[in-house]
């Protein structure tokens, strides 16, 4: 097995021609090879993988990551190495999205180990600080342990010095401007929040005009800030294919970031309608 490999030049000449080509961006998470295999023949620009994509395969809820129950980094690496690769062509990159307060690890070795078995672009999703709410004591507790968003920004500049595709994400706005502002990233994702459906969403209630409408109050502010930038929706009501065209149709983004929608969801109807389906089975002489 060759795991195909890229750079960076080529894959932002690849999708700046797409979005010529008023044609969506689109990123996915992927859990499994499998998953990654059935993306890039759907015709994905990049698959991203981090222990929460892991987690959701394994029947979890993604905000599972949050708690020590693993090695995130190890976790991403790992299957990104053994799963993910191999099993794809070179039609989509990957991108692996890293925990960047790990204090067990240098970030330039981990990133320059990425690069040499074939991944040329880094998220800082892997978990970020930016997932937990700044009014309260878990992120009071953090931060002043050292979790922060700073590191996080260091390491999207440190990818860009590598000469890697960095693609930010933050939950909130005033996370998103300063990680725009200071990171300078190739691609950003405004994270409106858990993705609603199935075994292990999160419905909040908000509907798919307000998740375009706080999507697109922050595209305005970051396209102030960085006008070449790329940027993505995902998240809370953004669920199926007819939500993520409502957003494309309303906001100002030049594609969308699925995870549970083309991964988690998919497969949880597909196994159970099928799984059903022979569970209905009789004997023909059955009473």
């Amino acid at each position: 097995m060759i795991v195909p490999r890229t750079s960076r030049t080529r894959i932002m000449e690849k999708l700046r021609a797409k979005m010529a080509r008023r044609l969506p961006v689109h990123i996915a998470s992927a859990g499994s090879g499998l998953v990654a295999k059935l993306l890039e023949a759907a015709g994905v620009d990049c698959v991203n993988t981090f222990s929460g994509a892991r987690l959701r395969a394994n029947g979890m809820g993604t905000m599972s990551m949050l708690w020590p129950i693993l090695d995130s980094n190890k976790q991403t690496i790992d299957y990104t190495r053994e799963d993910i690769l191999p099993a794809m062509k070179g039609d989509a990159f990957v991108c692996a999205c890293l925990n960047a307060n790990d204090p067990l690890k240098d970030m330039r070795s981990v990133l320059e180990n990425l690069k040499a078995i074939g991944v040329c672009s880094v998220s800082n999703i892997g978990p970020s600080i930016s997932y937990v709410d700044k009014d309260s004591q878990i992120y009071r507790v953090l931060t002043s342990a050292g979790v922060t968003l700073q590191h996080e920004i260091d390491m999207l500049r440190l990818g860009r010095e590598l000469d890697m595709v960095t693609i930010g994400l933050a939950f909130d706005e005033e996370d998103s401007l300063r990680l725009v502002e200071e990171a300078q990233p190739d691609i950003f994702c405004f994270h409106a929040g858990t993705t609603k459906g199935g075994l292990r969403g999160y419905d909040s209630g908000e509907t798919i005009e307000q998740t375009a409408e706080r999507t697109e109050h922050a595209n305005q502010k970051l396209r102030a800030l960085k006008q070449d930038i790329i940027l993505v929706a995902h998240g809370a009501a953004m669920e199926t294919p007819e939500d993520a065209q409502f957003i494309l149709n309303h906001t100002t983004c030049d594609g969308f970031w699925t995870g549970s929608s083309t991964e988690r969801l998919p497969i949880e109807r597909a196994v159970s309608e099928a799984a059903r389906a022979f569970a209905a089975l009789r004997f023909p002489d059955a009473r």
